[in-house]
């Protein structure tokens, strides 16, 4: 098995305008899925392995940002491929109130996925400007 490299990477994904984030119990707020790039991958690979592994979903991935201190991916969702997933997950078309990473990084990243896809046609763009939303507004997928 590869070995974690110090590089991080997280995939901001979408579907019908929405973005899935996980629930981390450890830090109990939502993120997007992601961690540690393993040796030998891409950060492309290695946010669809975390993708895989946190929420039980597969994405294809569009774009890549250097953010200097992680990757982003801006990915499209696609099936569920593993019945097994390490969080749960739910679909938001805002933000969360309780997030376990800095709001304004994903006030950031969060826009500049969203138009990655929509530049290529693979998405419907938000119906509402990115805002703060309750957990229970959101959209729990199976």
């Amino acid at each position: 098995m590869s070995q974690d490299t110090d590089d991080t990477v997280y995939a901001l994904a979408f579907s019908d305008g929405r973005f899935l984030m996980v629930w981390n119990p450890a830090r109990e707020g939502w993120e997007a899925p992601g961690g540690h790039i393993k040796e030998g991958e891409t950060p492309e690979q290695g946010a669809r392995r975390e993708f895989v592994e946190e929420s039980g979903y597969d994405v294809d991935i569009v774009e890549t940002r250097d953010l200097g201190h992680c990757w982003v991916c801006a990915a499209v969702l696609k099936g569920k491929i593993s019945e097994r997933p390490e969080m749960r997950c739910a679909l938001f078309s805002a933000l969360p109130e309780e997030l376990a990473f800095d709001r304004e990084e994903y006030l950031d990243t969060v826009p500049w996925a969203q138009a990655a896809i929509s530049s290529k046609g693979r998405t419907k763009p938000f119906l509402y400007p990115l805002q703060i939303r309750r957990p229970s507004l959101a959209a729990e997928i199976e």
